[in-house]
């Protein structure tokens, strides 16, 4: 298995315990939650089921359907047929009756797959489940369960978070995270396809680092001809993959697609009220789960400003794959099959890059830390603009301000070669600098700091970049 050593590691440790685990692994569709069990403890698994998708079907009926279909699971298993269940109650009866009848003193896992589409409206599934850990379950200690789900926020409402009968009862949870530029590396590698650097951070832009995405690329072809086949072709793989991505995952997808476009619309993010005034919707409850259903998927960051308070928090849109879907796919009703490589060196794809690279940037910031040596300084990251009278003002998409009284101030510049700072650049670099300076404490220094590709050619303006980070830097293997 490619990557995931931290995490397999810790779910062999909680297998190797002698006490009952409830662990609960959430994280963004298609990023490996399944994969990751499956590998961890094949040959392992007592006892495993995963939910129907509630997309395509008649509220009314998903819940006959649901215990059906957990029921089958566990005759296929080995459980002698019986009388269907007709509720969850019913269910976890049979699964407590078939995990004891084979119970041989040995550890017993229980893989629930999916978990959040199992609580269809008004089953009672939460109350069920909540009987069936807490009455029997958390008192046996050979046994383990595992429970996925990509609508993270209904694992963390409904389990990590839960204030009722639930409370308190998972034993460990995981968010997987999609995988770093290094494990990309390592991931094409083991697929046997052949990529630059260059091209890696390129297919990152696109996949955010989605292994299932990854999947999909084939090594006999360059990544535009890959690019091309897989959005751009007739009946493309993943061409329909964003909304199937979002009605799979939110109980209102619509709501939430309105709000990622609309973030789309700005690199550094929109405050709450300025998202419900451009979206005339209300502030509430309803907002605020939305909002934290992004989050917690990993389509959007929260985060303040530099020299910003708490209530001016920001909403950013942060998952590549949403930011290459509505630049380039979203309301394009003529398909061009060979658009990609036909267009691989035009401005629009070459300003996309530009932007789509501060975002690579954005999502390795531990990676930029430790190639400026200060991982173990505590610091905080954030994109800052600044309006001044008539001018334009200045902008930095990213700032790192480290409790050691430095500020770094860094420019991201995805160049073919090694970039040049010109007489042009070099004044403006200064200009921020003088602008920043004027926002921070006379104790803080700041250090403009470049984050290219292939480094930078020394010349007379060079001296205003303090440090230089390249791609290499960023493929350093995470902590």
């Amino acid at each position: 298995m490619v990557g995931r050593k931290r995490e397999i590691k810790e779910l062999n440790r909680l297998y190797d315990h002698n006490q009952a685990e409830l662990a609960a692994i959430y994280g963004r569709r298609r990023v490996g939650k399944t994969y990751l069990v499956d590998e961890t403890f094949a040959g392992r698994i007592t006892f495993r089921h995963a939910g129907l998708s509630p997309a395509d079907e008649n509220a009314r009926g998903l819940l006959k359907l649901q215990l059906e279909h957990f029921y089958n699971s566990l005759v296929l298993h080995g459980m002698e047929e019986t009388e269907k269940p007709k509720s969850w109650m019913e269910a976890f009866l049979l699964l407590e009756k078939f995990l004891q009848k084979i119970d041989d003193g040995a550890r017993q896992l229980v893989f629930l797959d999916e978990l959040p589409w199992l609580d269809t409206a008004r089953s009672g599934f939460i109350r069920a489940f909540e009987g069936f850990w807490n009455t029997w379950g958390c008192h046996r200690k050979n046994l383990m369960v595992i429970v996925c789900g990509s609508a993270n926020s209904w694992i963390q409402d409904k389990l990590i978070n839960n204030h009722g009968g639930l409370y308190n009862r998972v034993t460990y949870e995981m968010k997987l995270s999609p995988f770093t530029l290094s494990e990309c590396e390592e991931f094409y590698e083991s697929s046997h396809v052949r990529l630059s650097r260059y091209d890696i951070v390129q297919s990152y832009m696109i996949f955010g680092g989605i292994p299932y995405y990854m999947g999909y690329v084939n090594g006999e072809l360059s990544l535009a001809q890959n690019i091309d086949h897989l959005f751009f072709a007739r009946n493309a793989a993943l061409r329909d993959e964003y909304d199937r991505l979002f009605a799979s995952v939110f109980v209102n997808p619509g709501a939430l697609k309105s709000i990622v476009q609309l973030l789309y619309t700005r690199n550094a993010g929109f405050t709450r009220r300025e998202i419900t005034e451009k979206l005339g919707i209300t502030d509430g409850g309803r907002l605020s789960r939305n909002l934290n259903a992004l989050i917690a998927s990993d389509f959007i960051v929260k985060y303040v400003p530099f020299g910003l308070n708490k209530r001016e928090e920001h909403y950013k849109l942060i998952d590549p794959f949403c930011i290459f879907y509505l630049h380039f796919i979203n309301g394009q009703r003529r398909v061009n099959e060979k658009f990609w490589q036909q267009n691989v060196t035009s401005a629009p794809v070459t300003i996309w890059r530009g932007f789509a690279f501060e975002n690579v940037c954005f999502n390795h910031v531990h990676q930029i830390k430790r190639a400026l040596g200060i991982s173990g300084v505590i610091s905080a990251h954030s994109a800052w603009s600044k309006k001044s009278g008539d001018e334009a003002g200045t902008q930095i998409d990213l700032l790192i301000s480290r409790n050691d009284n430095v500020i770094n101030m860094c420019e991201m510049k995805y160049y073919g070669g090694k970039f040049s700072v010109d007489k042009n650049y070099y004044a403006v670099i200064l200009r921020r600098q003088e602008i920043l300076a004027e926002e921070v404490s006379r104790k803080a220094a700041i250090r403009s700091t470049l984050i290219t590709t292939f480094g930078m050619l020394h010349n007379e303006y060079s001296g205003v970049f303090t440090n230089v980070i390249t791609l290499d830097d960023l493929f350093e293997v995470g902590e």
